[in-house]
């Protein structure tokens, strides 16, 4: 199929498709947790916007939507059998939070593409997440949804009721102290590093998981890390190898509404360490390995990074 659009289309319809873009690459990135995922649809999704009929578009908005939506279920199907046989823990594609530079609206980030939200919607049905993702976050009212979705309006309130419980159960909300958290995030970086199990102790919650995802192309734990203690024994551990060394490149920055920092390793790993916080102590540890999935954050903020792997 042609990318140029019919002679007939008037100027103003790539125009139309630009003003929507941010909103449309938001809602494809929570219904697939990759943002590169998430720009292969926007590319399908000004293919079929630029070569309907005007006469076939009501509301441009709820048009684009409804693409998107549909094209993203699509996708969903080939990933959830990808993700059935992915190396060790998945972690959706971090996404950088700065008024500077961030691919998706600053004021969203923190509320509801947080890596628990994320997690939370990768163990719906796509339907489900669907449903919850346009109702709860984009505002689309359950008309519009069951025409984007195929199924009736009382089907889609039920999809979207059902998402909204697990989504409940699974990641309680709680208030952060932003300059809090950055002090804890600070102390706990420094602490993982050296392998202080005293500091440890004191931030991480007695119920603190770590999830690290290396996707097998990089070195990663194969399992969840349940608890405070065996959690601070993973940190120690590594600070304790007699070849251990510290990271040649990093930077502090905000992804997914939570403190991060990433790093270049001693030995050429690209990495990216996220804690989320609550209550004053982290709750949750993210790392991120996998090259693939930090390759759009690396190229939007590691210009000064050492280009040359250690050997």
């Amino acid at each position: 199929m042609s990318s140029r659009p019919p002679e007939d289309v008037p100027a103003n319809r790539a125009a139309a498709f630009e003003a929507e873009r941010r909103r449309l690459t938001g809602l494809a990135y929570r219904l697939l947790g990759s943002m590169s995922d998430a720009e292969d649809v926007m590319q399908d999704a000004w293919l079929r916007w630029q070569n309907t009929p005007l006469g076939e578009i009501r509301q441009p908005s709820a048009f684009l939507s409804t693409i998107t939506t549909r094209l993203c279920l699509d996708r969903l199907k080939q990933a959830r059998r990808h993700r059935e046989v992915y190396v060790g823990p998945w972690l959706p594609e971090p996404v950088l939070e700065d008024p500077a530079s961030a691919l998706l609206p600053e004021e969203t980030i923190a509320s509801d593409v947080s890596f628990a939200l994320m997690l939370a919607l990768e163990r719906l049905s796509p339907l489900e997440r669907a449903a919850f993702v346009l109702h709860d976050v984009f505002d689309m009212n359950f008309a519009e949804i069951a025409t984007t979705l195929g199924r009736s309006e009382a089907a889609c309130r039920q999809l979207a009721k059902r998402a909204r419980e697990h989504i409940r159960a699974e990641r309680p909300r709680f208030t952060v102290n932003k300059r809090e958290s950055e002090a804890v995030a600070e102390a706990f970086f420094a602490a993982s590093r050296t392998g202080d199990a005293q500091i440890l102790g004191r931030l991480l919650a007695e119920t603190a998981t770590l999830q690290t995802d290396g996707g097998g192309r990089a070195t990663a734990a194969l399992n969840i890390i349940h608890s405070a203690a065996k959690v601070a024994r993973f940190f120690i551990g590594i600070a304790r190898k007699p070849r251990t060394a510290p990271p040649r490149w990093s930077r502090r920055i905000t992804v997914n509404g939570l403190p991060a920092e990433l790093t270049l390793e001693a030995d050429g790993t690209r990495q990216l360490k996220a804690v989320e916080i609550s209550a004053g102590q982290i709750s949750n540890v993210y790392i991120i390995r996998n090259p693939e999935k930090l390759e759009r954050l690396w190229a939007a903020v590691a210009e000064d990074a050492p280009v040359t792997a250690a050997i």
